[in-house]
C-alpha cells in the first residue's frame, strides 16, 4: 500500500496569485474583505483549540496591515470564550486602516487588553504565542522592532502559531528575509504558497495546514498553479503488475558508468537501486580495480572494468538506459567517457560528476534526467549555492531552459521541473538523508524505473518519491541519525509493489 503523505491539497500558488483569490471574491461573489478576516480569525482560533486545547494565556503578535487584522479578530474570539489574551501591538494603533482597523475596533469594544510593543515585552509566561504581524506581501527586510519582536517570539519557550506565514519568510522562496519567525503550526490561508514547500521553510513553518476561508472554487479556476506537490498517487497505475509471461529482456537493461579508484560503492549502489525498482538487467562500467568486487559483493550485477572510452560501445549498444556520474571522477578518463556516452543519445541519468563535466561542457539534451543538489546546480548555472537556495524554483527553471530534459534540484521540497515548465514538490524524506551515497541511490531508481518505460517526467517524479519514502521507512524504527544510503534499498522494492 502506497502510504499518502498529507490531506493538503496538491495545487501549491504564488503569493501574487492568492492576492488575487481575494479580490476576486471580494469583487466577484459579494463577499467582504472583512467578512474574509473575520473567517480567518475564527479559524486562527479553531487551531489554536485544536492543537493547544489546554492552553489559557495567550499573547498575539499584532503588525500595522491585514495580517494583524486576523490577530484581531482571533483576539476578541480569545476573549470571549474566556481565555486570558494580551496583544502586543508593533506599532501605533492608529496608523491602522479599513478592515484591519475594524478588526481592532471590534476588538477594543470586547475589551481586549492591547499594549505598544515595548523592549521589554515579555513573551515568556504564556501557553501559546501568535504570529498576526506580516503575512505573505511583505517585501522588505525586518528591522529595528520588527526584527526585535521576532527575535523575542524565536526565543520564548511557548509554542508559536503562525497566521498566514511565519512572519518575515518569503511566500514564494521559502527564504527568511534576514530572520523569521520559527512557528509550531502555520495556518494558512485560500491558497498553500509556493514557498511553504522547499527549501528552508521547513524549519520555519513546522505544521502547515489550510483554511480556503470559503472562497469559491470559480475563483481559482482562471490561475494555472505555480507547482504540484507530487504525492505518489499514479505509482499503483505506472508501475502496476507484471503480466505472468514477462522475462527480463522486457524489463530493460540499465547501463551504469561511474566508480573511479575510492568510489566502487557510488556505482554498486546506483546498480542495486536500479535492480531493486525492477530493472531487468544492469550492467556497470567502472574502473577496473572496481570491477571484481563489484560483481563479487552484488553476484546480479555484470561488471566491466575499463581502461578507455571505446570499450564502451559495445555496454552501450545492449543498454536501452544510461546513469551516467556515480563516484566518476572528472577529467582525463571519465571526461572521454562522458563524451562518449553523449553520443549514444539513449535516455539517461546524468548525475554527481556527470553533472560537473556537463557545467564545463555545456549541451542541451532532451532525453536526460539531471540530478543536480544545490551546489551542483549552482556550477550548472554559474552562481553560488546561496543564489540557487534564494530561489530554488527560478533556479530548477532555468536549468531546465539551459540543459533541456527533465530536472530535478534535491534537497529538502526537492523540485522536478520538465519540459512543459511544470514543477513538482516532493516533501517525503527526513534529515537522515544528509548522508554520502544518497545521490547515487536516487539516480539508480530513476535508471531502473525510465528502463522499464516510463516517461523522463514520471521516472524522476516517482524516483524521487520512493527514494524518500523508503528513507522514512528506514528512520522509523532507529531514527534518522546514522541512516547510511544503502538502508533504503530493501525498502526499495516494497515501494514499487503498491
Amino acid at each position: 500500500m502506497i502510504p499518502r503523505m498529507t490531506s493538503l491539497p496538491e495545487v501549491l500558488y504564488s503569493a501574487e496569485q492568492v492576492r488575487e483569490f481575494d479580490r476576486l471574491a471580494i469583487e466577484q461573489h459579494a463577499i467582504t474583505g472583512y467578512q474574509l478576516m473575520q473567517q480567518a480569525g475564527a479559524a486562527a482560533y479553531r487551531c489554536l483549540q485544536k492543537h493547544w486545547p489546554k492552553a489559557e494565556k495567550i499573547v498575539i503578535a499584532c503588525g500595522p496591515g491585514n495580517n494583524a487584522g486576523d490577530g484581531y479578530v482571533m483576539a476578541r474570539l480569545c476573549r470571549q470564550s474566556g481565555l486570558s489574551v494580551q496583544v502586543i501591538a508593533l506599532s501605533d494603533t492608529q496608523s491602522l486602516k479599513g478592515d484591519a482597523l475594524t478588526a481592532y475596533e471590534d476588538a477594543v469594544s470586547t475589551n481586549v487588553s492591547i499594549e505598544l510593543f515595548q523592549e521589554a515585552s515579555d513573551f515568556s509566561g504564556v501557553d501559546v504565542i501568535v504570529d498576526a504581524l506580516f503575512g505573505t506581501g511583505l517585501q522588505r527586510k525586518l528591522e529595528h522592532h520588527a526584527k526585535t519582536v521576532v527575535e523575542k517570539i524565536n526565543a520564548a519557550p511557548a509554542p508559536v502559531l503562525a497566521i498566514d506565514i511565519p512572519s518575515g519568510l518569503m511566500a514564494d522562496t521559502g527564504v527568511p528575509n534576514t530572520i523569521a519567525v520559527v512557528a509550531d503550526v502555520t495556518l494558512t490561508f485560500v491558497g498553500l504558497k509556493q514557498g511553504q514547500f522547499t527549501g528552508l521553510a521547513a524549519d520555519y513553518c513546522g505544521k502547515i495546514e489550510l483554511d480556503s476561508l470559503a472562497v469559491p472554487g470559480a475563483v481559482y479556476s482562471a490561475h494555472t498553479p505555480t507547482a504540484q506537490r507530487y504525492l505518489g498517487d499514479d505509482i499503483p497505475q505506472l508501475l502496476a503488475p507484471r503480466k505472468r509471461s514477462t522475462h527480463k529482456g522486457q524489463c530493460g537493461h540499465v547501463l551504469a558508468v561511474g566508480g573511479k579508484i575510492g568510489h566502487a560503492g557510488a556505482i554498486r549502489m546506483a546498480a542495486e537501486a536500479a535492480l531493486r525498482v525492477g530493472a531487468g538487467l544492469v550492467t556497470v562500467a567502472t574502473h577496473i580495480k572496481n570491477a571484481v568486487s563489484t560483481s563479487t559483493e552484488r553476484p546480479e550485477i555484470m561488471a566491466f572494468g575499463i581502461d578507455k572510452a571505446q570499450v564502451l560501445k559495445p555496454l552501450m549498444e545492449q543498454a536501452n538506459v544510461l546513469v551516467v556520474g556515480p563516484g566518476m571522477g572528472v577529467g582525463g578518463l571519465a571526461t572521454d567517457l562522458w563524451h562518449r556516452l553523449l553520443h549514444c543519445e539513449k535516455p539517461m541519468i546524468m548525475d554527481a560528476d556527470g553533472l560537473n563535466i556537463l557545467a564545463t561542457n555545456r549541451k542541451h539534451f532532451s532525453n536526460w534526467i539531471l540530478t543536480p543538489h544545490p551546489g551542483e546546480a549552482g556550477r550548472l548555472l554559474a552562481v553560488s549555492t546561496a543564489e540557487v537556495q534564494a530561489d530554488r524554483y527560478q533556479a530548477v527553471t532555468e536549468i531546465q531552459k539551459l540543459y533541456g530534459g527533465v530536472v530535478v534540484l534535491k534537497g529538502n521540497g526537492t523540485l522536478v521541473c520538465g519540459d512543459d515548465g511544470n514543477i513538482s514538490v516532493i516533501n517525503a524524506g527526513n534529515p537522515g538523508m544528509a548522508s554520502g551515497g544518497m545521490g547515487d541511490v536516487l539516480a539508480g531508481v530513476m535508471g531502473g524505473l525510465l528502463a522499464q518505460g516510463l516517461s523522463l517526467a514520471d521516472a524522476a517524479r516517482i524516483g524521487v518519491w520512493i527514494h524518500a519514502v523508503a528513507a522514512d521507512r528506514a528512520v522509523a524504527i532507529e531514527g534518522e541519525r546514522g541512516l547510511l544510503a544503502s538502508d533504503l534499498l530493501p525498502h526499495l522494492r516494497h515501494l514499487v509493489n503498491p
